[in-house]
């Protein structure tokens, strides 16, 4: 009697190549270039996709409330750090990891691959928004500047937004970070 694992096997989406190597899980032959290593073994692609669906487990709802709930906390949270002056950036990772755990907790802690960059886009734009709104009312309401004073009118609004823009990439860096499960 011959056995069945001697016999040369065929990768079963590339018919042509022959391979030793087998699926642990479907016991399908396939060659190195289907072959996803895992902790486990080699798997094939379809596995490895089918385990992936196991852990999106986000609904479609799930989205809009996360952004609803990153976008307010960041917003809130820019006031409370314009309070705090400079420590504002020692303050905007904690802040981030609130509005992560927050989102989090609304959302019962269901996750998806997309919800981490959803989550953080918000809470930047969140944080964004009261510097933004403050600039743009100021340049309604102050009319055309003229003359000299036009080059250090612009200097100053760009140097008075520095801080704000690092506080929102501090803060949408620790929320993506913390929904991701990434510990530094």
């Amino acid at each position: 009697m011959s056995d069945p694992y001697q016999q040369p096997m065929y990768c079963y989406n590339h018919p042509k190549r022959e391979t030793l190597l087998r699926c642990n899980q479907c016991d399908r032959p396939m060659c190195t270039s289907c072959a996803v290593h895992t902790p486990t073994g080699y798997r094939c692609k379809e596995c490895v996709r089918g385990q992936q669906k196991i852990f999106d487990t986000a609904q479609w709802w799930d989205y809009p409330l996360a952004v609803v709930t990153a976008g307010v906390l960041a917003f809130v949270s820019t006031y409370l750090a314009r309070i705090a002056g400079f420590f504002m950036l020692i303050l905007a990772p904690v802040a981030g990891i609130i509005i992560a755990e927050a989102v989090r907790r609304i959302l019962k802690k269901r996750r998806s691959k997309r919800l981490p960059i959803i989550t953080a886009s918000a809470a930047f734009l969140g944080a964004m928004l009261p510097t933004l709104s403050v600039i743009v009312v100021s340049q309604l309401f102050s009319g055309q500047v003229s003359g000299q004073g036009q080059g250090t009118y612009i200097l100053s609004s760009l140097v008075s937004i520095i801080w704000p823009i690092i506080f929102a990439l501090l803060v949408s860096s620790s929320v993506y970070f913390r929904l991701k499960g990434i510990r530094v």
